[in-house]
């Protein structure tokens, strides 16, 4: 698939990950649908977009834990540019809290966003998607393979973001339509400084180094050079990849090893 004039609909677009997908298929010539909740971030980021690559690029705002702003999302985007091509369902928190200390609540606010935000955008968008045998995708993580520490509602919505994909792409096998599932590992993006603490609050700053991470434009590269040859699933990282198979093989083993890592953030939740 080539991406040029393709209509594309990015959620979480206003940064991050969301923000560096928007900047690569604007770059392939894609048109754009860009959703998030900071609406003018958002139609800044889209008016920067058509005045450097020449594109379409609709800003609207949507917060993807509520089923109407998705169900209007697509709705908008087939009203004003006649068909969706893509979706990427991208938009997502995280959290850092030990289960023992975490407010139920904070879980529940993971779900809805990064399990609910993907499976109503994609209930409403796939028809349309059906229509021009399209790409489903979503950005999950490493965490839907292997739980993480201090991040039990992050890995819980993961887990259920690839379970959902995997029925989806079986569902489909002969309809001709592409699902992705796209895992980045640790990725210097803002979603540590806004990841929830116990009480459901924004961290504010990230505990892990941010410099030894894939960026966001390198992931987003990944992901769209995956939506060209419509592969099956991305693994983006050497350390993603031994997690998969370390989980497969040596699973116990595997704990001690992420156990380790997890001891090493600053001020960390595990002695």
């Amino acid at each position: 698939m080539k991406l040029n004039n393709k209509i594309v609909i990015i959620t979480g677009a206003s940064s991050g990950i969301g923000k560096s997908l928007a900047h690569e298929f604007a770059r392939r010539g894609a048109n754009l649908v860009l959703a998030a909740r900071h609406y003018v971030s958002l139609c800044e980021i889209a008016q920067k977009l058509q005045d450097e690559y020449k594109i379409k690029a609709l800003a609207v705002q949507c917060d993807v834990s509520l089923e109407e702003d998705c169900k209007q999302l697509i709705h908008q985007t087939k009203q004003t540019l006649g068909q969706i091509d893509i979706l990427i369902n991208n938009a997502g928190i995280s959290m850092r809290a030990l289960f023992n200390d975490v407010d139920v609540q904070v879980l529940k606010t993971l779900m809805d966003v990064n399990f609910w935000g993907a499976v109503y955008c994609t209930k409403y968008a796939l028809p349309e998607v059906l229509k021009t045998k399209g790409s489903i995708v979503g950005v999950s993580s490493i965490a839907g393979y292997k739980g993480l520490p201090g991040r039990s509602g992050y890995s819980a919505s993961k887990f259920a973001m690839n379970g959902f994909l995997d029925s989806l792409r079986v569902e489909n096998l002969k309809t001709g339509i592409h699902v992705m599932t796209a895992c980045p590992g640790f990725t210097a993006s803002n979603i540590r400084n806004t990841a929830l603490n116990k009480d459901g609050n924004q961290q504010r700053e990230s505990t892990l180094h941010e410099e030894k991470m894939m960026s966001s434009d390198e992931v987003a590269k990944r992901i769209a050079d995956g939506v060209e040859s419509r592969s099956r699933t991305l693994i983006m990282t050497g350390q993603g990849k031994l997690t998969v198979l370390l989980s497969k093989f040596i699973p116990a083993r595997l704990d001690k090893l992420v156990y380790n890592v997890f001891t090493k953030e600053r001020d960390p939740l595990l002695k």
